[in-house]
């Protein structure tokens, strides 16, 4: 009898112990859920964003349009930027567009520059597949300009439809609340060198404060350590399972 009630006794606080370990999974799985429409966004990495230094900027394309599969890619240039050298990629074609400066404007090596690139497109005939990322990277001299923030609107143009990311906040407006945002970097201060190269900032108007300030740090957790915590926390909850069959076979 004494064992019998044991078991009985066992099962319940078993159960009990599931429920608890299986609360905590669930809320893990719920944070993975929050965790990944903040890498859902198309994305501009800055290799620096000091004012005045050379940087190359890596432009991730995450997703598909609504599932369907990418084939070109157009980022518009800030006006505060001339010149711009893309990054050749063996599965895409590149062009620039240029437009005339009228007046001329004149460079910090003191050239006259009559014409600047207003956009860079990025097109392919082996379209990237949902569920598959890429990257499109760019070189370029940062404007001058500390505090300044640095937009780039693109369009992600798909086999069915188009994903326009190009919405800024409005004044006093969360950037957060924008559903297509355009990527954005802040620049910081200048560190007289004019070849920072400190470590990159992933950044997009969804991190960038409505009045040019820097970009707060990113409040996110990662994806693959939420998972591998989620895993953790799986594992446990399946050898508690295994302790309560074994007191009960006992």
């Amino acid at each position: 009898m004494e064992r019998d009630a044991g078991m009985a006794d066992g099962a319940p606080r078993g159960r009990r112990l599931l429920a608890r370990l299986g609360a905590v999974v669930a809320a893990c799985l719920v944070l993975v859920g929050v965790a990944t429409p903040a890498h859902a966004h198309v994305t501009i990495t800055p290799s620096t964003t000091a004012a005045g230094a050379y940087a190359v900027l890596e432009l991730t394309v995450p997703h598909g349009c609504a599932g369907s599969s990418t084939t070109q890619v157009t980022i518009q240039m800030p006006d505060q930027v001339a010149s711009v050298s893309p990054t050749r990629h063996a599965l895409w074609e590149v062009d620039k567009t240029m437009e005339t400066l009228d007046p001329p404007v004149t460079d910090s090596h003191g050239r006259q520059i009559t014409e600047r690139v207003a956009s860079v497109t990025f097109r392919t005939d082996t379209p990237l597949p949902e569920g598959y990322r890429d990257v499109l990277a760019l070189s370029l001299q940062l404007p001058d300009l500390e505090g300044d923030t640095l937009v780039f609107p693109t369009i992600q143009t798909c086999e069915q439809g188009e994903a326009a990311w190009i919405e800024v906040p409005a004044d006093g407006q969360d950037g957060e609340d924008l559903e297509l945002p355009a990527p954005a970097f802040v620049l910081t201060a200048a560190d007289g060198g004019g070849h920072d190269t400190s470590s990159a900032v992933d950044t997009s108007l969804a991190a960038v404060s409505t009045e040019g300030g820097a970009a707060g740090e990113s409040s996110a957790v990662d994806a693959w350590t939420v998972a591998a915590l989620v895993a953790g926390l799986a594992g446990a909850a399946l050898g508690a399972t295994a302790l309560v069959l074994r007191r009960r076979r006992t």
